[in-house]
């Protein structure tokens, strides 16, 4: 009789230790990340997040990757999305510089590490141009400054310093606590879990919101919970989507006799580009108001009235702005997509184990045909995204009362998140079970 392996979860001391260790560091982090930057009024922090801005919508999606430390403003206030976005910055440059290119073909391993390895350097001058960009911003758009005398070459250029010295310490600490849950504790979800658990950390926040609305407090609730169980459902349902694509793999020799091929499948899903492009099109289209947002008060009229224009077509607030975002988000599914597949480079991979697909030319023609259908079931990944990402001002549409994001536990890219770290999080315990020989067709002890 098939019996769970999930019932030996505690009782196995090794992948009890693995979890111990796990929330260990995850509480950790969650201290450091009350740790504030010296000198830093928080108050203006929590009056930019409850504006509907381009700039509160960025920095609302800031404070969501670095799982809520931005509205802290604590040494970790960027989190580990600075490393994110170097990760990101060279995927990109992979296709794009020949040598880079050649550098991954020719020995996949040592170009991984290569790339984990430049990730780690590009992170730190991204941490520290990211907690100089997170002062100046937001003190330019509330027009106070969030940390007093702050200047990098002022005469308090000092103490200036050692604030971005600090953050830059705090986003490599994040990223170290990362590193040490992937290697002690669950394997390869470390800088996943951290996000996750600062996500996690805001649902009584989101609670609470709707209890306090007293006039609609039980359709509150309610419409919390129904929303909140269909877009985990369609998050599902889309991340579990696949197509297996057909491959013939060659037989192998036993002694003077050749086995038959043996027939397998190339799984390609239909959204393999994760949040990226909720992240990337949410960067780009909020610049443009961003950088406007310092010329609003210049005493140049013509220029005072196209600021203002630029801040209110990409502000955040009309309807223009949603509909960019979700074509933005659309448009970005395909590029990342296309770029995380070229470097994988299945048909020349396919063709060095001599497999091959079914009435396909082994090599580039294997490439191109699963490029063509990759994108074709990319098309409802995509569209899945933008709906996503768009989906705090459709509710906002239907509903009027209250925060558009409070009838949900946390923003539906949030959930995004969450559901997909469960779901890693689910699989690789299960392995764990598995490799240390809890299987639930083997005999129980």
């Amino acid at each position: 009789m098939k019996r769970s392996a999930w019932r030996y979860l505690w009782t196995a001391v090794d992948i009890r230790r693995k979890l111990l260790i796990t929330l260990a560091i995850l509480i950790i982090y969650r201290l450091a990340s009350h740790v504030p930057v010296p000198g830093v009024d928080r108050t203006i922090i929590t009056n930019l997040l409850s504006q509907t801005s381009a700039a509160s919508s960025l920095i609302g999606l800031m404070d969501l990757l670095s799982g809520g430390t931005v509205s802290q403003f604590s040494v970790l206030a960027m989190g580990v999305y600075p490393y994110i976005t170097a990760q990101i910055i060279l995927q990109l440059l992979v296709p794009i510089i020949p040598s880079l290119q050649a550098r991954m073909n020719e020995n996949p391993r040592e170009g991984q590490k290569w790339m984990e390895r430049w990730t780690y350097y590009l992170a730190v001058p991204m941490a520290a141009l990211q907690a100089v960009g997170q002062i100046n911003i937001i003190s330019s758009l509330v027009g106070q400054p969030v940390i007093a005398n702050f200047g990098l070459f002022g005469p308090n250029w000092l103490s200036s310093w050692t604030i971005v010295i600090s953050m830059t310490g705090g986003t490599m600490f994040a990223i170290w606590l990362g590193e040490l849950i992937s290697e002690y504790g669950i394997r390869n979800q470390g800088l996943s879990l951290i996000i996750f658990a600062g996500i996690i950390s805001r649902i009584p926040n989101s609670v609470s919101r709707i209890l306090t609305d007293e006039a609609n407090r039980v359709i509150g609730i309610t419409l919390m919970i129904v929303f909140t169980v269909l877009v985990v459902f369609a998050i599902v349902f889309i991340q579990q989507g696949r197509r297996n694509v057909p491959v013939m793999y060659p037989g192998r020799r036993v002694g003077s006799r050749m086995s038959m091929p043996v027939k397998g499948t190339l799984p390609l899903m239909v959204n393999m580009a994760g949040m990226i492009p909720i992240i990337f099109a949410q960067s780009i289209l909020t610049f443009p108001a961003i950088l406007a947002g310092f010329f609003t008060g210049s005493s140049i009229s013509g220029v005072k009235s196209f600021a203002a224009s630029v801040v209110s077509i990409f502000g955040g607030q009309g309807d223009a702005y949603w509909i960019m975002y979700f074509f933005m988000v659309v448009l970005f599914t395909f590029f990342y997509t296309d770029v995380l597949f070229a470097q994988q480079n299945y048909g020349e991979n396919l063709k060095k184990v001599g497999a091959q697909i079914p009435g396909i030319v082994r090599g580039e023609a294997t490439q191109r045909y699963l490029t063509r259908v990759l994108r074709r079931i990319t098309f409802p990944g995509a569209l899945f995204l933008g709906i996503v990402a768009i989906l705090p001002w459709f509710i906002g549409k239907i509903f009027s009362f209250g925060a558009s994001t409070g009838l949900l536990l946390v923003s539906s890219s949030g959930l995004l998140i969450v559901v997909g770290v469960v779901r890693d999080l689910f699989f690789n315990i299960d392995a764990e079970l598995r490799l240390h020989g809890y299987d639930e067709n083997l005999l129980v002890r």
